[in-house]
């Protein structure tokens, strides 16, 4: 079997599998590579030595079955016989479930999680999509301090308990979208600067140093991303991949590493001959990473919209701390605006950044289904410091509400798994660190970070307490107890709505049409012959509809479509959808 490692400033190189030893050659073909044949089968431990230095695992690693500190193993993915014939599903028409296995279940694994998905086939999504799976110290975490970005986590069940997962997926007519990491790695088990310049400190990053993007060594360093991300949609058949936090892949070249990434999926689409996708989080409200390569963007297909959930959630709870405090000044305006404009910061000063932000989205080039909307996610619940969930903080009307703005919005929903049901499980922050200084590192930051924005010391979860993953679990039972069933019914009736009626998933953002009152707390907006409302307020309200004949689709609390005056009744924090006829 050929063994291969990139290290470039390396004088001698050797492997090490199944307890052999021996040199690596240079490759006269790839400067900085080295390589050299060896005795192996799937399952061989095997690692990598730079200049008689410890043997450490593969850069590439494929499996790290001791965890990231220990030796990689060989995978051979042609071994597993997938069951599912699957010709993909494109993200347009989506409806995406954010899943994080270690919580999804007590048992928190991949096996666990895949028994579940029929529940989520009723539930009519049409995409999961994974928070990270790479290996990372302990048993549990979010994920988002992973290493080797081939492999799997070991206690999630490893390469073969993913193949089975997205199996079973597909089987059910069910995407499969992966959160994957790449504007950093974690501190535990990062041997990468070992082997060669895979970061630098010509930029920094809220992790420390940069990721090594356009600094000497940065071609390699960028197809080491690059092919990790196209292992994952090949060899593991995933539909498309999540990019966290792309603001923080610093890149000076002038062509840009999201577009380089973008058009190796596009690619890899073509030879498979099935549609994959990338869906970036930005924190830069620039709609050029949205647009098509050909029209002079970054070619990424999506990406998460979090000036939509800021002003939904400061309009259905109130709340106008830190980054909520430009939305929560006009809440109604600012919920009208990114559902007619996508972006609420388009140019507009950000009191929270203290400067101006982000840049208009042209309508007429960006389809609005390259925006993803949502009421929560696991940034917004876990970054809580309780991680309290929307249904611990406004009544279960609200919490409808906000579940009715999401799934008829023009964007494409993404649900925060157990949201469906308004689960009474917080989603708090956990890590399970084995260095006992990495972990009271982490133990104090987060106290510390609280603290400053008025919560107790003692209020704040301890992460590395075992508890704090168990109270994160979501309660299987709870979806057959009131209010919790009748939570889930709206959210299968909202979901069916989007699938079976094409104005709502019509993909052009300037169609939609916007009309409040602030004071008296409602919101309407209509999308073709869709006629959407919402009554945040306590009180009942009269919407003015236009005469049009309607018909009531959906409706939180009973309503009766509006008569020859054009008014809906809507009962207070209720919300309905209708068609006009």
């Amino acid at each position: 079997m050929q063994f291969e490692v990139w290290a470039p400033q390396a004088g001698r190189t050797t492997l090490t599998c199944d307890g052999v030893t021996r040199a690596l050659e240079r490759d006269p073909e790839r400067p900085g590579w080295w390589c050299g044949q060896a005795e192996a089968r799937d399952g061989s431990r095997y690692g990598f030595a730079v200049d008689d230095g410890p043997v450490l695992p593969d850069p590439r690693s494929r499996r790290q079955p001791d965890g990231p500190d220990g030796l990689s193993a060989v995978v051979d993915h042609a071994r597993y016989a997938w069951r599912a014939e699957w010709g993909g599903r494109p993200l347009p028409g989506g409806v995406l479930y954010e899943l994080h296995v270690g919580t999804y279940t007590s048992e928190g694994t991949l096996d666990a999680a895949a028994e579940r998905l029929d529940h989520l086939a009723g539930l009519g999504v049409t995409h999961v999509e994974l928070m990270p799976l790479c290996p990372f110290p302990g048993r549990h975490g979010w994920g988002y301090e992973g290493v080797s970005l081939w492999a799997v986590h070991e206690p999630y069940g490893g390469p073969e308990a993913l193949k089975r997962f997205v199996d079973r997926a597909h089987e059910l007519g069910l995407g499969v979208v992966l959160d994957v990491v790449h504007n950093h790695l974690g501190p535990s088990g990062n041997y990468l600067p070992v082997f060669g310049p895979y970061f630098t400190d010509t930029h920094h990053t809220p992790w420390g140093v940069a990721v090594n993007l356009d600094a000497p060594g940065s071609d390699e360093v960028r197809a080491y991303l690059v092919d990790s991300a196209l292992a994952w949609l090949r060899d593991y058949r995933v539909d498309g991949l999540r990019l966290d936090a792309v603001h923080a892949l610093v890149d000076t070249r002038a062509c840009h590493f999201l577009e380089e990434l973008s058009t190796a999926v596009d690619g890899l689409a073509a030879d498979l001959e099935r549609p994959l996708f990338l869906i970036a989080e930005s924190d830069l409200n620039d709609p050029r990473i949205i647009t098509p390569r050909a029209e002079g963007g970054l070619g990424v297909h999506a990406q998460w919209n979090d000036d939509f959930h800021h002003a939904l959630h400061a309009a259905v709870t109130g709340e106008s701390q830190g980054y909520y405090a430009d939305f929560a000044r006009a809440p109604l305006a600012a919920l009208a605006k990114t559902l007619t404009r996508g972006y609420f910061h388009d140019g507009t000063y950000s009191s929270f950044r203290g400067r101006g932000h982000g840049r208009a989205l042209d309508r007429g080039r960006v389809a609005a289904h390259r925006l993803t909307g949502y009421s929560q996610t696991h940034d917004q619940v876990g970054n809580r410091a309780q991680g309290d969930r929307l249904a611990a903080l406004v009544s279960p009307g609200l919490a409808a509400c906000a579940a009715t703005l999401t799934l008829t919005a023009p964007f494409t929903p993404m649900l925060f798994m157990g949201e469906e049901w308004a689960a009474g499980t917080p989603w708090q922050f956990f890590t399970d660190h084995t260095d006992p200084e990495l972990a009271q590192a982490v133990r104090s930051g987060r106290r510390r970070e609280f603290a400053a924005h008025g919560w107790k010391e003692e209020d704040v979860p301890d992460p590395q307490d075992p508890a704090t993953r168990e109270r994160s679990c979501l309660d299987w039972s709870e979806p057959e107890h009131e209010p919790h069933a009748r939570v889930l019914d709206w959210y299968r009736r909202l979901i069916a709505l989007r699938s079976g009626q094409p104005d709502l998933t019509a993909p052009d953002l300037a169609d939609t049409r916007v009309a409040y009152d602030a004071e008296a707390r409602w919101l309407a907006f209509r999308r073709g012959d869709i006629r959407v409302a919402v009554n945040l307020g306590a009180e009942p309200a009269a919407i003015p509809l236009g005469t049009r004949p309607a018909r009531v689709l959906a409706a939180w609390e009973p309503v009766q479509a509006p008569g020859a005056d054009g008014v809906l009744r809507v009962p207070g924090e209720s919300s309905v959808v209708l068609v006009q006829e």
